[in-house]
């Protein structure tokens, strides 16, 4: 046997077991999701009573909101968490800044017209308001 065909012989016993060891079909696995359930909420909402606004931003999976509040002038939320109650979406606002003094919206999503509706505990005044935020179209 000539020494080309030696090699050629030993690189195919070498090659064609590695090549029976791979595997033929391709596995696919989706990338995980960084989506939360919460994501509808993202976006500018503006009560229809005053023009306040509530800007949502970022929402972590546990809740936690990135959020401003807008009076015309953005102010800080001391609190901002969503939660979910079932299939309803759950969200409280607490302002410390401007002299709010801790009032809070407490708001719940009505995903059949897409807006937040629930009271304005104003602290201050010692009052209460029913309230209404729709999603401001850009």
């Amino acid at each position: 046997m000539n020494p080309i065909s030696l090699v050629m012989l030993c690189l195919f016993l070498i090659v064609c077991p590695a090549l029976a060891q791979q595997r033929s079909e391709t596995t696919y696995s989706a990338p995980p999701s960084t989506e939360t359930p919460f994501d509808t909420l993202l976006g500018r909402w503006v009560r229809l009573q005053g023009g306040y606004v509530i800007t949502i931003r970022f929402i972590a999976a546990d809740g936690k909101l990135e959020a401003s509040y807008a009076n015309p002038k953005p102010l800080p939320f001391h609190v901002a968490v969503v939660s979910r109650n079932g299939n309803a979406l759950k969200l409280l606002f607490e302002l410390r800044a401007g002299g709010y003094n801790g009032s809070t919206y407490t708001l719940r999503y009505d995903a059949a017209n897409d807006r937040l509706i629930g009271i304005y505990d104003q602290v201050v005044v010692k009052q209460s308001f029913d309230v209404v935020f729709v999603r401001a179209r850009s």
